[in-house]
């Protein structure tokens, strides 16, 4: 194995766990203020899972960024020949995706988990709720696009 496809695979499992990471800390922090919630009134369930799942969506984000960077490369179809130049290009561009959902799934668990205690209270407030949360959603979208666009300007 060469150095040059190490540091994309590097940039491939940056992206992925770093935005899984992100998740799962985000959907814990929500959780954890939905299971409290849910205590006192379980019929807002429904209301409370959309709020639970919003930061799930990194995870998704940081694996799409690492697939792109699969397909550059050609792993899934017989890996080509990564330069060690190409193999760091890969690598810093994977990371935009990688920190972005790391940051913000943990952020937006929390918005999330403020958008549960106001259903808490105010349970017909849930788009408020939700739209809350999203807004922090479009900094992994960005960072998702960033890395898009980077793997795609870079030449094996």
């Amino acid at each position: 194995m060469d150095l040059g496809f190490a540091l994309a695979m590097a940039g491939v499992a940056s992206a992925v766990l770093l935005g899984g990471i992100g998740s799962a800390w985000g959907v814990a922090i929500a959780g954890e203020a939905a299971s409290g919630v849910l205590t006192e009134d379980p019929d807002k369930f429904g209301r409370l899972l959309v709020m639970v799942a919003l930061p799930g969506t990194q995870g998704f984000y940081g694996f799409l960024g690492g697939f792109y960077i699969m397909m550059k490369i050609g792993l899934l179809t017989g890996a080509a020949t990564v330069s060690f130049t190409s193999g760091l290009q890969l690598f810093f561009a994977a990371l935009p995706v990688g920190l972005t959902c790391l940051v913000s799934g943990i952020y937006q668990g929390k918005a999330s988990a403020s958008g549960i205690h106001l259903i808490a209270k105010r349970p017909d407030e849930v788009g408020k709720a939700i739209i809350m949360p999203a807004m922090v959603e479009t900094y992994a979208v960005i960072g998702l696009l960033a890395t898009i666009l980077m793997v795609s300007g870079i030449s094996l």
